[in-house]
C-alpha cells in the first residue's frame, strides 16, 4: 500500500499492522527533496524492572506519530554530553522537554523520503546513541533530515531509523539474584532492547518503504561498543539482524565483569539503599535509581557474547594462531553482502533470504575510525591529576617497574613533569588506552577474521572547539549543530563539484609520498575563518568550504556504505582534516596520526586488560580526600 502524500500530514497505511501512522513533514522537507518523519513509534514493550523487552504489534487504528516518546529516566536539566563537548552557547542548544518513562521510552523515529512504498525497499541506516546513562535516540543532534535530504539529492535515498533504549540501572543491572529469578540470562536488557528494534524493522519496516534485509547500524561512543557488542554476539553467529556496521570512536570496554561481579556490586548499591530483595528494588521510584547508573555498562554473562569476544579486542599476537578453522552458520544472504567487491545492490531489488547456510566470513563488512583527541570526553576529571599522582597510580596499574618505564617514556610522563603539562600527556594516554588502540586492535582482527573492513581517522577539527574532539564527526555528518557566525552554511546547499580546487585551496601545494600526491592547504585565517568574542579578539574557527568539503565527503561515504558500496579503497585509510582535507592515503600517513608503533612497545607487553584498566582509572581523575 503505497505512502499518502497529504502536505501537511504524511501517513503510512500499515497493511501487517493493520494501522494508520500518521507523521510530519520535516522542516527541511522540499518539492525537490520531500522528507518524512514519524516520531515516537512504540516498538517494545517492557513487562517489569529487570526484564526483557517484547516486541510491540498492538497498535489502535490511528496512531499518532507527530510527537517524540517518553525517554529512558535520567538526570535532568542536563545537555547530553555531546552538546557539552561542541562548546555551544546555552541560546544555541534547543529545548526540549521529552518526558521519562522507565516503561514507554522503548520506542523509534522513522526519517524517510516522501512518497515511498512497500516496494521501494530502500537502505534502512539504524542509528545507535552514546552518552552511558544519558541521552536519547531523540537528540536534536541526530536528526536524519540533513542525512536524508542529502540521500535524495544524491540519488541514494535512504530511510534513517533513530529510537531510545534503556540506560544506566534500567539497561544493565544484573546478579545471581536476578538469575535465580528463572530468567535465562541477565543484564543487558539495553542490549537486547537494541535487538528488540531490529525485530520490529525486520517485520515492519516494509511498509514504511524500507528493506529489512538491508540494514546498516551506526553509532558513536559507548554506541558504538555496542555494536561491536552486537557483531561479536551468539546471535549475530547464528541469525544476523543487520548487514553492516559503522563503528565511530568506540569506547571500548574490555575488563567486564561477570554476573556474579555485577551481583555483588547490585549488593553494595541495593545495602545503600537499605533494601533486601530485587522486589523492593523494583518497587523503588525511577528516579532514586538514576544516579547509580553510572558505573553499570555491559555484563558477560555467558549468553549475549560469544565466547571469544575478548579475542577481538586483543592485539594480534595475543592470540595470532586462534580462530582459524571456525565453522558458524549464518544465512545465506550475508555471504554476498560480506564479499569484498560489495557491489551496489539496487533499490528495487528483493530483499535477502533467511534461510541459514555457511557463513563465509565471521563479521559484516565494517567502517570504523576513530577522532584524534577523543579523550577531551574526560578532559575535567583528568585536569585535576597531579604529576606526582599519576605516576603512582599507573605504576600500580602496570605492576611492572620495566613496562612502566616504557610507557613514561613514550607519553613523557614523570614525576618531573610540570603540573600544568601533565593533563595534556595523559590525555593522550587515555585517548590511545580507551579508544585508539582498542579501535585499531578491532580492525585488525575483523579484517583478520574475512570480513571486509574499512579504516578512516578524524582529524578535522570541531567548528566552535577548534580540535577534533569526541563527538566532532556528528557535528558533519547529521549537519544539525548550529555553528559559529564565521562557518555559516551558505554553500551548504551546494555540490563541492560546483567549487574548484583553487576556491578551495587557493595556496595548496603537494609532495610524493609512495604512490600518491598528497595535497595540504595552508592554515586559514582570514575574515571567512574567524569569529570574534566581546573583547573583539580573533577566535579561530572552521572556514565554511571546510566544514562543507568534510560535511558532505561524510555524509557520501557513509550513505554508499549503506548501500553496500565501498566507500574507498580497503587498503587504504581514509582521512578527514585537518583543515577541510579528505581522501584517501596510504598506511604510512596512518602511522603519522596515530601511534600505531608507539601502541606496539608500550602497550601490547602490558596487555588489553591492563592498558585498559589504567585508561578507565586515569579517565576518572584522583580519588578525592576525605
Amino acid at each position: 500500500m503505497p505512502v499518502t502524500t497529504n502536505v501537511f500530514e504524511p501517513e503510512v497505511q500499515h497493511m501487517v499492522l493493520q494501522t494508520v501512522f500518521r507523521g510530519v513533514e520535516h522542516p527541511l522537507c522540499t518539492s525537490n527533496a520531500p522528507i518524512h518523519q514519524y516520531r515516537g513509534i512504540k516498538y517494545a514493550s517492557v513487562p517489569a524492572r529487570f526484564r526483557q523487552s517484547k516486541v510491540f504489534a498492538s497498535y489502535p487504528p490511528l496512531v499518532d506519530a507527530s510527537k517524540y516518546g517518553p525517554i529512558c529516566p535520567q538526570v535532568k536539566n542536563m545537555n547530553s554530553f555531546e552538546e557539552a563537548l561542541f562548546g555551544l552557547n546555552e541560546d544555541d542548544i534547543p529545548e526540549q522537554a521529552l518526558k521519562q518513562n522507565e516503561f514507554e521510552c522503548l520506542n523509534l523515529n522513522i526519517t524517510c523520503p516522501g512518497g515511498l512504498t512497500s516496494q521501494s525497499r530502500l537502505p534502512v541506516m539504524v542509528w545507535v546513541h552514546g552518552g552511558d546513562d544519558r541521552g536519547h535516540g531523540s537528540n536534536w543532534v541526530y536528526d536524519g533530515g540533513a542525512l536524508v535530504g542529502k540521500s535524495i539529492l544524491l540519488g541514494k535515498p535512504v530511510i534513517l531509523v533513530t529510537f531510545n533504549f534503556r540506560l544506566g540501572l534500567f539497561g544493565f543491572a544484573a546478579g545471581p539474584q536476578l538469575r535465580e529469578e528463572g530468567q535465562e540470562s541477565v543484564g543487558n536488557y539495553a542490549l537486547r532492547d537494541q535487538r528488540t528494534l531490529l525485530e520490529w524493522l525486520h517485520c515492519y519496516i516494509a511498509d514504511f518503504g524500507g528493506d529489512p534485509g538491508n540494514i546498516t547500524l551506526f553509532g558513536e561512543s559507548s554506541g558504538a561498543f555496542d555494536i561491536v557488542c552486537h557483531l561479536l554476539s551468539t546471535s549475530n553467529e547464528t541469525r544476523p539482524l543487520f548487514h553492516r556496521a559503522i563503528v565511530q570512536s568506540a569506547v571500548f570496554e574490555y575488563n567486564v565483569p561477570d554476573v556474579a561481579a555485577a551481583g555483588c556490586q547490585l549488593s553494595r548499591l541495593m545495602s545503600t539503599m537499605h533494601l533486601s530483595t530485587i522486589s523492593q528494588l523494583r518497587a523503588i521510584d525511577a528516579d532514586q535509581l538514576i544516579k547509580f547508573g553510572r558505573s553499570v555498562r555491559v555484563v558477560d554473562d555467558g549468553v549475549f557474547l560469544r565466547h571469544d569476544w575478548k579475542d577481538f579486542l586483543s592485539p594480534e599476537d595475543a592470540h595470532k594462531n586462534h580462530h582459524h578453522n571456525l565453522n558458524l552458520t549464518v544465512p545465506k544472504a550475508l555471504s554476498a553482502l560480506r564479499s569484498h567487491s560489495h557491489t551496489p545492490k539496487p533499490i528495487g531489488s528483493a530483499s535477502s533470504s533467511s534461510n541459514p547456510g555457511l557463513r563465509s566470513s565471521v563479521l559484516q563488512p565494517l567502517l570504523i575510525g576513530d577522532c584524534a583527541s577523543d579523550s577531551m570526553l574526560w578532559s575535567t576529571p583528568i585536569s585535576y591529576w597531579t604529576s606526582a599522582a599519576a605516576v603512582r597510580r599507573i605504576k600500580a596499574v602496570c605492576q611492572s617497574l620495566f613496562k612502566t618505564n616504557t610507557l613514561f617514556h613514550t607519553y613523557d610522563i614523570s614525576s618531573y613533569t610540570p603540573d600544568e603539562e601533565i593533563a595534556e600527556h595523559i590525555l593522550e594516554l587515555v585517548n590511545d588506552a580507551r579508544i585508539a588502540w582498542p579501535t585499531d586492535c578491532f580492525a585488525q582482527n575483523s579484517r583478520r577474521e574475512g570480513g571486509g573492513v574499512w579504516r578512516y581517522v578524524f582529524d578535522q577539527e570541531g567548528p566552535w572547539n577548534c580540535i577534533p574532539h569526541h563527538a566532532a564527526d556528528l557535528m558533519y555528518l547529521f549537519d544539525n549543530v548550529p555553528l559559529p557566525e564565521s562557518s555559516t552554511r551558505s554553500i551548504a546547499g551546494s555540490s563541492m563539484q560546483d567549487f574548484s580546487e583553487a576556491d578551495m585551496f587557493p595556496e595548496s601545494f603537494s609532495f610524493e609520498d609512495d604512490d600518491e600526491d598528497i595535497k595540504y592547504s595552508p592554515i586559514v585565517r582570514d575574515d571567512d575563518a574567524m569569529s570574534s568574542d566581546d573583547d573583539g579578539w580573533g577566535i579561530p574557527s572552521v572556514a565554511s568550504w571546510s566544514y562543507s568539503r568534510v560535511r558532505d565527503t561524510m555524509q557520501e561515504q557513509w550513505i554508499s556504505f549503506a548501500y553496500g558500496e565501498a566507500p574507498f579503497s580497503e587498503d587504504k585509510v581514509f582521512v578527514f582534516g585537518p583543515e577541510g582535507e579528505t581522501g584517501e592515503r596510504s598506511e604510512s600517513i596512518f602511522e603519522g596520526r596515530r601511534r600505531r608503533t608507539l601502541w606496539k612497545k608500550a602497550f601490547e607487553p602490558l596487555g588489553m586488560q591492563v592498558v585498559h584498566k589504567m585508561g578507565v582509572e586515569l579517565s576518572r581523575g584522583p580519588p578525592l580526600r576525605s
